[in-house]
């Protein structure tokens, strides 16, 4: 990933998470705005390991954890 890409990826999710951080806390809906933040924060962890070159956790479906 060249700095151009990651710059353009970078400006994309923080764009989309901060409009929908924005609209919630003008709703006053703290809660969906907490859970905007800690996506935001999910998301920039995602592309840190993966230019890190860290594989992706695996995660189970649903179906698999209502069986457990």
């Amino acid at each position: 990933m060249t700095r151009d890409q990651l710059a353009a990826e970078l400006m994309r999710i923080a764009k989309l998470q901060l409009s929908d951080i924005t609209r919630a806390v003008k709703n006053g809906e703290k809660s969906i705005a907490l859970n905007e933040v800690q996506d935001l924060a999910r998301r920039l962890n995602l592309l840190s390991d993966a230019v890190a070159g860290k594989p992706a956790p695996v995660i189970a479906p649903v179906s698999d954890l209502a069986h457990q």
